[in-house]
């Protein structure tokens, strides 16, 4: 069937737009225009800026300052996309120049549209319902699209923060069920002294654990929106009834106890609250990936490494090499790290060249911030799911590293001194004679002590256990 066209026109000319589509013009030269990534906006990141259109308009009409016939139609077009329809509408890319304006456009532009179509006219007569006069009546793209984004952050860290719980508890069951396998514990990847295989897992659990607190604790700052700043932070074209009641509107419609900033200036201008929820994701994907860097080293082998683990086989290794099985999915996720760590370097460059009043940026932020989210759920979710759940220990290879290593001389430094302790080690090593029977038949301590010197609680627990 021949697409039928319609003709709109802004302050730069004139163009002709599939007559279906739901965006208007001014979405159609950002598409133009910003070809970048070949990503739309987040879908999540769509939504929340409809949201807010919702409770501007519930507001503007509650007031008076919107006529109630075309603030109903713009409330029921927002509760069409809030529902997913119109996905197909949002087209313009998820990085773009003019600090978010094509998007918030796109936005203001379909749900006129929508709105103009349940009101009985056509897509295009916006002397129905306007974008910019009734969709973002008291509004700027500088308050609506800053709030957007730290609405998403917020629905993208329950969503990650929910997966690490599950990853917590993962590690956690598997700390109880190790807890009674002695391990060599290295450091410098060099013998050290014993250790419980299960404590190995604990400290996962525990710098994981820090994390979503870390994560947790950054996520104050997105509570706090500039909604009724307007272009800088003068709110200027915001009448009183709008600035006093936005902010209390959103809150309800979004569950989030939000607040509006005390100085709009700055909540305007500044998005260092985006580079510390960043941070902390940074520092969860270093958490993450040293984690998996050790389950790598742990389960290396298996018969020519260390092979203390065996993680569960997921899939063919390789091509050529039959039966070889690799840690794929611990492999993965020290990549998403590597991805977010990256994410985190261009979201900070973008939050420092902010100029005055404003940071043009926020389009490459939100890009990197939403997809170091989404990448990190995946993650966490795959590790806990395919891998740290079929965890198995290797008990016997476990034992024949703490017999066969000398860290355990370590023990008795406060009974024969460190340079009597090396002299036995070094002997231990050249002769392969254990370190206990050196230390009896030289007759440095007798074997009750010695006994009771080694016993692997004393050897893995802060003063013997007494702690």
């Amino acid at each position: 069937m021949e697409k039928v066209f319609r003709t709109e026109s802004d302050s730069v000319g004139e163009l002709s737009l599939d007559s279906a589509a739901y965006y208007g013009i001014q979405t159609l030269r950002a598409k133009e225009n910003f070809e970048i990534t070949g990503t739309k906006l987040n879908f999540v990141f769509v939504r929340n800026v409809v949201l807010i259109k919702k409770a501007a308009a519930i507001v503007n009409k509650a007031y008076g300052l919107l006529d109630d016939k075309k603030a109903d139609a713009i409330i029921a077009a927002c509760d069409e996309i809030l529902h997913g329809k119109h996905k197909k509408d949002f087209i313009v890319d998820a990085v773009q120049g003019g600090a978010g304006t094509s998007a918030n456009m796109n936005v203001n532009e379909v749900i006129a549209n929508i709105a103009i179509e349940r009101l009985g006219g056509k897509k295009g007569d916006y002397s129905i319902i306007s974008p910019n006069d009734d969709v973002n009546m008291e509004q700027s793209t500088n308050d609506v699209i800053p709030t957007a984004g730290k609405l998403t952050v917020l629905s993208l860290a329950a969503e990650l923060n929910a997966e690490l719980g599950h990853l917590v508890e993962a590690l956690k069951q598997k700390a109880t069920e190790f807890d009674g396998i002695l391990k060599m514990g290295r450091t410098q990847l060099q013998d050290a002294v014993p250790m419980r295989l299960g404590q190995a897992f604990h400290a996962f659990a525990t710098s994981i654990a820090r994390s979503v607190t870390r994560i947790e604790n950054s996520l104050s700052e997105m509570r706090t929106i500039n909604m009724g700043a307007t272009a800088i932070g003068t709110a200027i074209n915001a009448r009183e009834a709008y600035f006093t009641h936005i902010t209390e509107e959103l809150s309800l419609l979004s569950g989030e106890k939000l607040q509006r900033a005390e100085d709009l200036f700055d909540g305007t201008q500044n998005v260092d609250g985006f580079a510390a929820v960043s941070g902390a994701l940074k520092a969860l994907a270093v958490n993450l990936s040293k984690m998996c860097n050790d389950l790598r080293l742990m389960s290396s082998g298996p018969r020519t490494g260390l092979g203390e683990i065996i993680l569960p086989a997921k899939q063919n290794g390789s091509s050529i090499m039959p039966g070889k099985i690799n840690p794929v999915i611990p492999e993965v996720v020290n990549q998403v790290a590597f991805l977010v760590i990256g994410h985190d370097v261009t979201v900070t460059m973008a939050a420092e060249a902010g100029q005055l009043e404003l940071n043009a940026f926020e389009p490459v932020i939100f890009y990197q911030l939403f997809e170091s989210f989404r990448a990190l759920s995946g993650a966490v979710k795959t590790l806990s799911d395919n891998c740290i759940v079929g965890i198995a220990a290797n008990r016997e290879r476990c034992a024949e590293w703490v017999n066969r290593s000398v860290g355990i001389v370590t023990a008795l430094n406060p009974y024969i001194g460190y340079l009597k302790a090396a002299e036995i080690a070094k002997e231990s090593l050249k002769t392969g004679e254990p370190i206990r029977e050196i230390v009896l038949r030289e007759g440095l301590m007798d074997a009750e002590t010695l006994d009771k010197v080694l016993d692997p609680l004393v050897l893995t627990e802060p003063c013997g256990g007494r702690l």
